[in-house]
């Protein structure tokens, strides 16, 4: 039996019916298929009768040309579906710095949010700053899970350098915007504790106003001084929703592809999912090459290898020999990617797995995201099916 079975297939329909399910999180590494999992998944619980969106960060925008929309922002817009469609699909991009003003504007009074707003130093940090994208997402998530207005959100986490970004980041962000530096580089020197250093606290400030600029050490004083007044409630907001990600209504989908950095990604969000509490639905493992069924199938490489040299110094089934020889390269490619996947269920051997045989070319419309939605539920063929996985 194939590791991929060794805990049982990922039941991708129960995971999206169970009503308690409000949000499922579609996470890996960049590049492995997240965005085109979280459209298969969401079209298929609105074909099963929820009210469903999904968000994605994709820059690509491949999302919105999948689902016959022209583009997507931070708005849900609905996906237009067949009229006998039970549920609905609405899909939406996110808008980090759209959020992040949201934010602001909600925890400070009109003046200072324009403050803030107009200051240099918050336009960095709202579109540039390392984590702020990954910050917006669970933001955004969070507001749309307290409109009350979908039954399920299927999130595709931004395309990270890291799978584990999406969960550093919020803490990360605010560690920065709370730190010993930042209030001792906008803490003027006459006045709290800084007042006691004096003169060496004007010299160190100094030299670093000649490094960073005077104006930006400006900027950033100004910002610090405005933003104190809402860190408490903009901190109190992100642990809030954070914590909506360890809830059992929260379901992590781990995506990733057989290739071992990859795999090692995957297999790092997996323990970190465990440990931070987070409930995980299983892995799904995009582009893979099952071999045919039949009785070919049950010859290894070498033993295919074999066979072929066997006719090639016949030199009477031409046809055969190539087909041995095709055979025994994917059976190849194969071996090593039931490798890759042991290694990750022998590390975690409860982690459930949905595999998706890999693509002839990209999903690009409904059509081929439906597909998708039956190879994640298996309701198609395992193997050798060249129209089917993500892109």
């Amino acid at each position: 039996m194939s590791p991929a079975h060794r805990s049982g297939p990922m039941d991708v329909d129960a995971l999206l019916d169970d009503p308690a399910r409000r949000i499922v999180v579609c996470c890996g590494s960049g590049g492995v298929g997240k965005t085109t999992t979280a459209a298969a998944l969401g079209l298929r619980a609105a074909e099963r009768g929820r009210r469903t969106v999904v968000i994605t960060v994709d820059p690509a925008r491949r999302l919105a040309q999948s689902m016959g929309l022209e583009s997507l922002d931070n708005t849900p817009r609905r996906v237009l579906l067949p009229e006998n469609t039970p549920g609905e699909l609405h899909a939406m991009m996110l808008d980090m710095k759209r959020t992040f003003d949201q934010v602001v504007e909600e925890h400070a009074d009109p003046a200072r949010a324009r403050q803030i707003l107009d200051n240099p130093f918050y336009e960095t940090l709202s579109t540039g700053f390392s984590g702020t994208q990954e910050y917006m997402a669970v933001e955004r998530l969070g507001q749309l899970r307290e409109s009350g207005e979908w039954d399920l959100i299927v999130v595709d986490t931004p395309p990270s350098r890291s799978a584990l970004d999406f969960l550093d980041a919020p803490e990360r962000l605010g560690r920065f915007l709370d730190s010993k530096l930042m209030r001792f580089l906008t803490e003027p020197a006459g006045s709290g504790p800084l007042r006691l250093l004096g003169a060496g606290v004007s010299m160190v400030t100094s030299v670093i106003g000649k490094l960073v600029g005077a104006q930006f050490l400006n900027d950033l004083r100004s910002f610090t001084s405005a933003f104190e007044a809402v860190f408490g409630g903009f901190q109190e907001r992100a642990e809030r929703t954070y914590q909506l990600l360890q809830d059992p209504g929260t379901a992590f989908v781990v995506v990733s592809v057989p290739e071992p950095g990859a795999m090692r990604e995957a297999a790092f969000f997996v323990r970190r999912l465990a440990s931070d509490g987070m409930p995980t639905a299983g892995l799904v493992l995009n582009r893979t090459h099952p071999l045919p069924e039949g009785p070919a199938a049950r010859l290894g490489p070498e033993e295919a290898e074999q066979a072929a040299q066997a006719l090639a110094r016949t030199g009477k089934h031409p046809l055969a020999e190539a087909a041995l020889r095709l055979h025994a390269e994917r059976a190849h490619v194969r071996g090593r990617e039931l490798l890759l996947l042991d290694r990750v269920l022998t590390a975690h051997p409860d982690v459930r797995v949905s595999e998706v045989a890999a693509l002839a070319g990209d999903v690009h419309d409904l059509t081929g995201l439906r597909r998708i939605g039956d190879l994640l539920a298996g309701a198609g063929p395992v193997g050798g099916d060249p129209a089917a996985g993500t892109g």
